[in-house]
């Protein structure tokens, strides 16, 4: 009991997590140089069924959340509260993506990623990456509705589940107390599978372990270093956004200090970055809103919407400086109207960063946007591909930081946020509280019952009194 609790500290499952950041890349490289197949072999196993444990919860979680997230908008003051707040939500989506995508556009052009660079792709990567569906407006507009009810679930379509809870959610909202039995099936279910997230996290040193130590043994840093000018690229264009970017809106507009802000989402961010899974996330983005003084109902609408829609890391600073290191790397020079297209793509498009490899959908949807030749295409994400753990741990931090900074925003603008919660302390989500690692307090949640008196369903998670 005392060993988990102290391993559920934050300062302690941080450093944990350091090390094997650590500990996974020098294995890896052990495993390269020595020619160890089996700890290479080993390596992969680890990180596959880390992320396999993240991804099987996914379906499930981002349904219940988004189902039970617009019938607790009920709670907030009707239909008219309900379409405001939703409008603004998808507004500030919009806005902070397209201050993203003009900081990855200005890195690019500052930077010039890819310039003077020779490198070559196997040709293994190539076929492989040919035989994935590219990103296109058509194909974007015609996967969103699935061909029935059960085809979305079953494939492990994330866009149309989306599309499918967004439907049945504002059906149970216009039923009322008629749905509230299917209803609190969804809440039931939701709070079961973030119990079980809450235990995969816990094994986030494990996995991250073989995640680094498997891209290092398959890669190792012969294919980075020609590598190291989009790297940089696109860590410095997402830290602007992480680092500057939200931190003057949340002082400015949401009147929220950046410091308080970061101390309360750092377990968020950090599990973010090694699990790089925005939607293995949501449970405790979900709560970090709610910690931070998001009322309960609204973050349970307005987070797991940006878990789907909303990635200014992947859908806006990564794919324009993409585009411009592929650009670079073959030579062609982009004009003004490309990249006028490359920020309509960034704030029309995010939707197709739904899912496991919305990467690489948004950076392909992207590319052919520009009228980038198919050759270029091919062998530029393939080029990409092989560092791209590296460049989605620090995508998918600041798209989990995004999730979370736009329902401060637009809480503060409606009169939402509590000041009382948001200066409480509290205990890390899913990692702190008085149960061996996972009580996430959502009893509020549970029973959906928001008639107890004044700030319960937006108490902190571990709030001292």
């Amino acid at each position: 009991m005392s060993v988990v609790r102290s391993f559920t500290k934050p300062k302690f499952f941080g450093l944990t997590v350091l090390v094997a950041l650590v500990l996974g890349a020098l294995l890896g490289l052990l495993a390269r140089q020595a020619q160890q197949q089996w700890l290479t072999s080993t390596l992969h196993t680890i990180g596959s069924v880390f992320t396999s444990l993240l991804q099987f919860a996914v379906i499930p979680l981002v349904f219940t959340a988004i189902v039970v997230g617009i019938t607790s908008l009920r709670d907030l003051g009707g239909s008219r509260k309900a379409a405001r707040l939703g409008g603004k939500t998808v507004l500030w989506f919009a806005i902070t993506s397209l201050i993203a995508v003009l900081i990855g556009i200005a890195v690019g052009l500052v930077l010039h990623p890819g310039s003077g660079v020779r490198i070559t792709p196997s040709q293994a990567t190539v076929d492989k990456l040919s035989a994935r569906t590219q990103g296109s407006w058509g194909a974007l507009v015609e996967g969103v509705v699935p061909d029935n009810l059960f085809s979305a679930f079953a494939d492990g379509n994330v866009l149309q589940v989306v599309f499918v809870a967004l439907l049945v959610g504002l059906a149970a909202y216009a039923l009322g107390p008629k749905a509230a039995p299917f209803v609190a099936v969804n809440r039931a279910v939701f709070d079961v599978v973030q119990k079980v997230l809450s235990w995969v996290i816990l094994l986030a040193p494990i996995g991250v372990l073989g995640l680094i130590g498997n891209a290092f043994a398959t890669y190792g840093n012969g294919f980075v270093r020609p590598l190291l000018s989009l790297i940089v690229a696109v860590y410095l264009g997402t830290l602007l956004v992480l680092l500057v970017v939200y931190p003057v809106l949340l002082r400015f507009v949401g009147r929220v200090s950046p410091l308080r802000f970061f101390a309360k989402a750092w377990t968020a961010l950090q599990f973010a970055f090694v699990s790089r899974s925005s939607s293995a996330t949501l449970p405790l983005s979900r709560q970090t809103a709610v910690n931070l003084g998001v009322d309960r109902a609204y973050a349970g609408f307005a987070v797991p919407l940006g878990t789907t829609t909303k990635m200014d890391g992947c859908a806006a600073v990564y794919p324009a400086v993409a585009t411009i290191f592929i650009a670079n790397l073959f030579g062609v020079e982009l004009s003004v109207w490309q990249y006028v297209v490359i920020v309509l793509v960034a704030v029309f498009g995010a939707l197709a960063t739904a899912g496991t490899t919305g990467w690489f959908t948004m950076l392909t949807l992207t590319l052919g946007a520009v009228n980038l030749p198919p050759e270029t295409i091919a062998l530029g994400v393939a080029v990409v591909y092989g560092i791209d753990p590296i460049l989605d741990m620090m995508r998918t931090a600041t798209n989990v930081a995004g999730q979370i900074v736009v329902p401060v925003l637009v809480s503060r603008s409606e009169g939402l946020l509590d000041d009382a919660v948001l200066n409480a302390p509290s205990a890390p989500p899913l990692l702190g509280g008085d149960t061996d690692g996972a009580d996430t307090g959502d009893r509020a949640d549970v029973t959906g019952d928001r008639s107890e008196a004044g700030t319960r369903a937006t108490e902190p998670v571990g709030a001292k009194a």
